[in-house]
């Protein structure tokens, strides 16, 4: 009789465990998501509860969708665009500096008509 009762909780608790290690399994796109600080967190917290009804097939598509974004770099691997464009102020306003010297260095060679 005890061996039933013992057969029987241990069944409850693989059951209780499986159950509570597939919800923390399907959250871990949304914690990749608050983590790289994404766009769209809710959105994958959202599909992740949408792929527990569809037993995680969508679950690997969610993973990717999350890990995609970086803060630093914006989507995929290449630099933002807001860093490119940085740069490209930063040279334009240094070349602007070195114009305005070359103009005020060629004005002081010319000589004055008075």
């Amino acid at each position: 009789m005890f061996l039933d009762y013992f057969a029987l909780g241990l069944l409850c608790f693989a059951a209780l465990a499986v159950f509570y290690g597939i919800i923390v399994i399907h959250d871990i796109p949304y914690e990749i998501a608050v983590e790289r600080n994404h766009p769209h967190q809710d959105a994958i917290h959202a599909a992740g509860w949408v792929s527990l009804l569809t037993l995680h097939v969508l679950w690997p598509f969610i993973w990717i969708w999350a890990m995609l974004y970086r803060e630093d770099r914006g989507w995929g691997f290449r630099a933002k665009e807001s860093d490119n464009m940085a740069q490209l102020q930063a040279r334009l306003a240094l070349l602007e500096q070195q114009l305005a010297a070359q103009s005020v260095n060629s004005q002081k060679d010319l000589p004055h008509s008075d």
